[in-house]
């Protein structure tokens, strides 16, 4: 049997361990694989971009975080929007370093994050020059920097997010069946149009060989039912998911409610497939900004808790994005068992809502949450992202131990190690398997 671990010092050390040497699934990211980066054509005969997978310095620089935040520096008065987003990439990222990197200190966690990445990667900055890194970035092999970069973020697999209505990559899918083939990758099928925009989902499925009505009808019913099943068999999905807005209300008689209980939740309980909700984004608040516009707002925790009760069968995941739901929905988990909260999503990813959240999790749910996923859209991201997500859980995890401690209970490593396992990777596993 394993020595008892009694002192914060000892207790610290372990955790810092446990964590680093523990592989993570991240259950949640924008990222693809090199196969999603061969240009397709589209239905109507032209070429839609590559770029699905994005990675390097300039990526990490004009990652939209960084766009909203340079303009709060050199506003649109200065440079226009439309006059940023036309300048090379390259430009786009010497305009935000100059701004936010050498003219003030890059403090901010979006900053910080942009620095961890190219340390932990070897790069040496110290210059404040982006030339080394960009020669760096430019002899790399995209699928060889796949692999160094799970290496160093420790992470053991990468779970996409697939939106079956996005032109782009529906074409991908349709073009090559084997796309999703990468191993280090996995399928989430996406399918925000479903409850967000009904009439515009019935027409694309439509098009698209699935005869649906604006009435939920049984036989637009069953050709929705098909539909989903023909996509998350062609992607292998996971589980199935949607973005939601703060307005997004269940049991208020919209037509989402019919798409939810005659559609996707039962094919989901028929997959046994989790349906994985994220709620809280307003998009569009500063249209100029792009993919840098969107807002946050208080979502409705008793749609979630309607649903977990009217589907003791199906299987939810759930993170909301105001700060604001944080303790109603940890409360609403208490009361659920196929309700599974996770990640510190978006507008939460900063370092002191991080604790504060992490911390009211453990103590309302133990180590029953999924406390964390990356959300990462450029691929470098997971190591600045799980890098400084795991010094949090571990402070977190340090101060409840010592706490467990000066009980007497015993706590040895092997404690700890389980632990963590179940926090980083086991119960998302699980989860999906149950």
């Amino acid at each position: 049997m394993s020595s008892s671990l009694t002192t914060p010092a000892a207790i610290a050390q372990t955790v810092t361990r446990a964590l680093a040497d523990q592989p993570v699934r991240d259950m949640h990211t924008h990222l693809y694989p090199p196969s999603f980066c061969t240009p397709v054509a589209n239905a109507t005969g032209k070429t839609d971009p590559a770029g699905f997978m994005l990675w390097g310095v300039d990526e990490l620089i004009t990652y939209h975080y960084l766009i909203a935040e340079v303009y709060r520096v050199v506003p649109a008065t200065q440079l226009p929007y439309e006059q940023f987003f036309n300048m090379p990439k390259s430009a786009q990222a010497d305009h935000i370093w100059k701004h936010l990197f050498i003219e003030r200190s890059p403090i901010s966690e979006a900053c910080r994050g942009v620095l961890t990445t190219l340390q932990k990667l070897g790069l040496d900055i110290s210059d404040k020059s982006l030339a080394p890194a960009r020669k760096w970035f430019a002899q790399q092999d995209p699928s060889q920097y796949v692999d160094k970069v799970m290496e160093i973020a420790n992470v053991d697999s990468i779970t996409m997010t697939n939106a079956v209505f996005d032109d782009n990559e529906r074409n991908r899918w349709l073009a090559d069946k084997s796309i999703g083939a990468d191993p280090r990758f996995q399928a989430v099928l996406r399918i925000d149009p479903f409850l967000c925009d009904w009439p515009t989902a019935a027409k694309k499925m439509t098009e698209w060989g699935f005869p649906c009505s604006q009435t939920i009808d049984d036989k637009t019913v069953e050709s929705a039912r098909k539909f989903l099943r023909h996509w998350i068999d062609l992607q292998k999905a996971i589980y199935v998911a949607v973005s939601l807005p703060p307005e997004f209300r269940y049991g208020a008689g919209h037509a989402s409610d019919k798409v939810f209980e005659r559609i996707i939740l039962p094919v989901c309980a028929e997959r046994n497939l989790p349906f994985a909700m994220m709620i809280g984004c307003r998009r569009g608040a500063n249209p100029p900004l792009r993919d840098a516009a969107d807002m946050v707002g208080l979502a409705d925790v008793q749609s979630v808790v309607t649903l977990c009760r009217d589907f003791p069968q199906n299987k939810f995941f759930c993170t909301m994005l105001a700060r604001e739901n944080q303790h109603e929905l940890c409360v609403a988990a208490r009361k659920f068992g196929n309700l599974v909260v996770f990640g510190c999503w978006w507008f939460l990813n900063n370092p002191s809502l991080i604790d504060e959240i992490t911390r009211m999790r453990i103590e309302l749910l133990g180590l029953s949450v999924i406390p964390q996923h990356s959300d990462a859209r450029v691929l470098d991201q997971l190591i600045y992202k799980w890098d400084h997500s795991r010094e949090l859980i571990g402070a977190v995890l340090a101060d409840k131990y010592n706490d467990l401690a000066r009980t007497g209970w015993p706590l040895s490593e092997a404690d700890i190690k389980r632990d963590v396992k179940l926090l980083l990777h086991d119960n998302f596993v699980d989860f999906l398997a149950r």
